[in-house]
């Protein structure tokens, strides 16, 4: 084994990309909140991208590291030590073996990913390793991590072989960091309210012409009912339909506001059902749920209407700078 879990902190759940393929069975997504810092995390490592990865909600965790591992953890802004010495996050680290990683204080964000060389080994339940907790299947055994737990990593890859050598020969303490490091492709800006974007949805024009600009114009708070499977929302004013309507469940995904008959809308996450019922009043831009996935209960922000050629101009974007930095460490370690 190369991990042993001392402690698992609030919740701390094998994740990878997702379960995909299953949904017309009515089995979710799933995987990371925050799929853009769980894929920096791998490349960081030396990983594909989709390898599983442990998933840190808000604060303390604490591992003890077995063996000499390749690391990187990139997320929420989060103070993590190991054996006692401030680990830089959103960079590779070489950990030696015996020492103790620690999540502590959440400074901003609320999910951090730890990565390892090879990938978190568990098995692929419906071609995925990430967790479903509501339905105890994939991760470890189904549930989050706990004390006592023993984690493994796959097999390295050639460029994590080749990344852990580069480290070992300037290895002076217990962990070995290079000078350089990934920019922060999914940290929420540093505003009292982020701005989200998103598109407006099926219903959009069932509702009230007030309920329609509130969307746009209104700071949003998340309230404390919320969880991986979607974010409840707090506004001053309640979005309403302009008529009752006769609805009937339909495919939902990542981002969908719903508005249930309160007014209060709810933002659908990665552990999200596979149909709903609600009306639905917008749709968040993929890029931006990576930010979203880095807000917590309490935090507030506000909804930008983008078009959805913008949202598709935006996540092409995203993904050529992702192909890029997985291209420029690869060439770094040829």
């Amino acid at each position: 084994m190369s991990i042993t879990v001392i402690r698992s902190g609030l919740l701390a759940t094998i994740q990878d990309l997702g379960r995909y393929g299953y949904q017309r069975y009515g089995v979710v997504p799933g995987g990371a909140m925050d799929t853009g810092a769980a894929r920096v995390a791998n490349f960081l490592v030396g990983n594909a991208g989709d390898e599983a990865v442990l998933e840190v909600t808000l604060a303390g965790a604490k591992l003890l590291i077995e063996q000499d591992m390749l690391i990187a953890i990139c997320g929420a802004e989060m103070k993590v030590t190991a054996s006692g010495e401030r680990l830089p996050l959103w960079r590779p680290a070489l950990v030696n073996a015996g020492t103790t990683i620690h999540f502590e204080a959440c400074q901003s964000g609320c999910r951090s990913y730890l990565a390892v060389a090879g990938g978190l080994d568990v098995p692929k339940i419906m071609g995925s390793r990430s967790t479903y907790l509501r339905a105890a299947i994939g991760g470890f055994m189904g549930r989050g991590v706990k004390a006592g737990d023993k984690l493994s990593a796959g097999p390295a890859s050639p460029l994590s072989m080749r990344m852990l050598q580069n480290l070992v020969k300037k290895r002076i303490s217990s962990v070995t960091v290079p000078s350089w490091h990934a920019s922060h492709f999914a940290v929420a800006d540093e505003l009292a309210e982020p701005m989200i974007r998103a598109m407006p949805g099926t219903d959009y024009e069932r509702f009230q012409a007030s309920s329609q600009a509130a969307l746009f114009s209104e700071t949003f708070r998340i309230a404390p009912q919320s969880d991986r499977m979607g974010y409840r929302l707090n506004g001053a004013e309640k979005l309403m339909l302009a008529a009752p309507i006769e609805a009937i469940s339909e495919a939902v995904a990542n981002g969908t506001v719903q508005v249930p008959s309160d007014g209060s809308p709810i933002v659908l996450l990665a552990d999200r059902q596979t149909t709903g019922g609600y009306p639905r009043i917008a749709q968040v831009a993929t890029v931006d749920l990576p930010v979203f996935a880095q807000l917590k209960p309490g935090d507030r922000f506000r909804f930008e209407a983008i078009t959805q050629l913008q949202a598709e101009r935006l996540y092409l974007d995203s993904e050529r700078d992702m192909a890029i930095l997985k291209a420029a460490i690869a060439l770094k370690f040829n």
